[in-house]
């Protein structure tokens, strides 16, 4: 064999196992340390109520409640003891529309359909305060009503057919109110103040609405600022649940008032005076 194979032979010699060998960290803890105990479930659940009690009411303060159906005044559209939500935040979006059931509050105006016993105690009023709430308990002070004219509608009752109108045009109730009661029992004839709201409860025979307030300032309107939101859906009980629409009746075009033309048309009356003046200024400039 000659060197220069020798050489080759030496170069082509197997290599011995190439093995890559990371380094692993295998120290372990000493005897004496113990792994770091995680916070006790009952250490932690105070603050889980207390924030879930805090996100609660920021909901319920600013976005959606839940109310509880006291009296049979909306039957038999809401029963006693439903349970609805309501939307606090969207007449922040619209007006408020004929047909809505609207939840207000009656603090300063009207008297409660429900009489309440004040709590004995500060803890009995705290619970109650909380259970309002969350719509488990009654409101003392808070109406369900369903809204039938707004601010510069002519409601009157009754037509020759027995219907209640709005401006002339006369409400198919049939679909909402409760069986075997007519629209009114007694006679009315009013103009909304602006700004206000004529309510009535789809129960026509029990419900203290506006027609039990005319002799109030207002003439039985309430303001459109006591209005906390409306009530969009039943939850409770779940064989009731569904949503709570604007009946068809209120969609009819004639039920449009003076009142919701107002704006426009007092701003075309301010603006043809100024057309006539600047026309004038322009004629006399030339």
């Amino acid at each position: 064999m000659t060197s220069e194979s020798q050489e080759n032979g030496a170069m082509r010699r197997p290599v011995e196992d190439e093995v890559d060998v990371v380094a692993e960290d295998t120290q372990k803890p000493a005897k004496g340390d113990k792994p770091e105990k995680k916070g006790s479930f009952w250490k932690e659940l105070p603050v889980l109520v207390v924030v879930a009690l805090v996100l609660a009411l920021i909901i319920k303060t600013f976005v959606i409640q839940a109310f509880y159906i006291p009296s049979e005044s909306m039957e038999n559209t809401l029963l006693k003891n439903d349970r609805v939500l309501v939307n606090k935040l969207v007449y922040h979006t619209r007006d408020i529309e004929r047909g809505d059931v609207v939840v207000f509050s009656g603090v300063d105006s009207w008297d409660g359909e429900i009489e309440y016993e004040e709590p004995a105690n500060p803890i009995a009023a705290f619970f109650r305060w909380v259970g309002t709430a969350f719509g488990v308990v009654p409101g003392e002070k808070d109406y369900i009503k369903r809204v039938i004219g707004i601010g510069g509608d002519k409601v009157k009752c009754c037509d020759p057919k027995g219907r209640i109108t709005v401006n002339g045009v006369a409400l198919n109730e049939e679909s909402y109110l409760y069986p075997g009661n007519v629209p009114s029992q007694s006679y009315f004839e009013t103009t909304v103040p602006p700004g206000r709201l004529w309510v009535m409860g789809d129960h026509r025979s029990v419900s203290l609405d506006s027609r039990s307030h005319t002799g109030d300032p207002g003439g039985g309107s309430i303001p459109e600022g006591q209005v906390i939101g409306r009530a969009f859906v039943i939850v409770w009980p779940f064989s009731r649940a569904g949503s709570l629409d604007i009946p068809e009746t209120f969609s009819q075009p004639g039920l449009a008032a003076l009142g919701d033309a107002t704006p426009l048309l007092l701003g075309l009356a301010g603006a043809v005076p100024l057309v006539f003046v600047r026309r004038r200024w322009l004629a006399r400039r030339r």
